[in-house]
């Protein structure tokens, strides 16, 4: 008796088109959070990227993490987030705002929880207290 792999959790979301749509609503949240930009490097940051370019780095970043065949090709998340000096309420309004994306779309189970694993993982390397 042979079992199906489980199909990775790239596939499970969709693909590139749907985790696109995600990262797009994802990032037009956290471009305007106000308890975000309430961090005046946060705000200088959000007026100088580009939003189409920071969804694309972004949603390169997603793909790879979940198993899609893209690449990330981006600055490590500690490179791009250093200067910013990031705090615990700020990474928590920005989790809030990726719970309420993931809301948005329908993604719950073991799909959510595995987002957040991978957000999760990068805690470390953006938040500075």
């Amino acid at each position: 008796m042979t079992t199906e792999p489980k199909p990775s959790l790239y596939e499970r979301l969709g693909g590139v088109y749907a985790i696109a749509s995600v990262v797009d609503d994802f990032i037009d949240r956290i471009m305007v959070d106000s308890r975000l930009n309430a961090n005046p490097r946060v705000d200088a940051a959000h007026h100088r990227v580009s939003p189409p370019g920071f969804k694309y780095l972004v949603t390169e970043l997603v793909c790879g993490a979940t198993g899609g065949p893209q690449r990330y090709t981006g600055r490590s998340m500690q490179e791009t987030h250093a200067h910013l000096a990031i705090t615990t309420a700020e990474w928590d309004a920005f989790v809030d705002d990726f719970l309420a994306t993931l809301d948005k779309f329908g993604v719950h189970g073991s799909e959510r929880e595995e987002l957040l694993a991978i957000l999760g993982s990068t805690r470390g390397d953006i938040v500075v207290g």
